[in-house]
């Protein structure tokens, strides 16, 4: 059984754009950090509007989930939520290995999320993924999400000597 969160999101599939999104967000996210948790709260909820709520309104947004195709805009990087959101099943998520390079406009975090399906006691996936957020006169706003499958971190995390030198 594979998550839903890996399944794929069909490109011949027309998305549907009936939703409208708030033209002025709500949420305003002080740090990039803010946003970041945001955003993986809205996912493990399967929540939508608090998911969108991270995202810049900005035509140039893309998101690209593991097996899938890139969307671009915000009305195709919602309906590809959607999508998740409606098949998916309770997940938790651990953040390991943040990497975050910032400056006063962009923050780009590299991370290694373990994912666990909410009724397994072991992490079932490992994904790596970069996140990409910009500060807007709205707070930090997401501008991508790249997602990947990755190898166990057991096999990426550094094995740390004991010897000292």
């Amino acid at each position: 059984m594979s998550l839903p969160y890996f399944a794929r999101i069909d490109a011949d599939t027309q998305p549907s754009f009936n939703h409208t999104a708030p033209t002025v967000k709500k949420t305003l996210f002080a740090t990039p950090q803010d946003a970041e948790a945001a955003f993986y709260e809205a996912f493990m909820k399967h929540d939508l509007e608090a998911m969108m709520a991270v995202w810049a309104d900005d035509d140039e947004v893309y998101c690209i989930h593991p097996h899938g195709p890139r969307t671009t805009g915000v009305a195709q990087v919602r309906e590809s939520w959607r999508q998740i959101f409606t098949n998916a099943q309770s997940l938790r998520f651990q953040v390991r290995q943040q990497h975050v390079l910032q400056a006063m406009m962009v923050s780009v975090h590299s991370v290694y999320e373990q994912i666990t399906l909410s009724e397994e006691p072991a992490a079932r996936r490992c994904i790596a993924a970069t996140n990409i957020y910009m500060r807007t006169e709205r707070g930090w706003r997401m501008m991508a999400h790249h997602a990947s499958p990755a190898p166990d971190l057991e096999e990426v995390e550094p094995r740390r000597s004991k010897t000292l030198h």
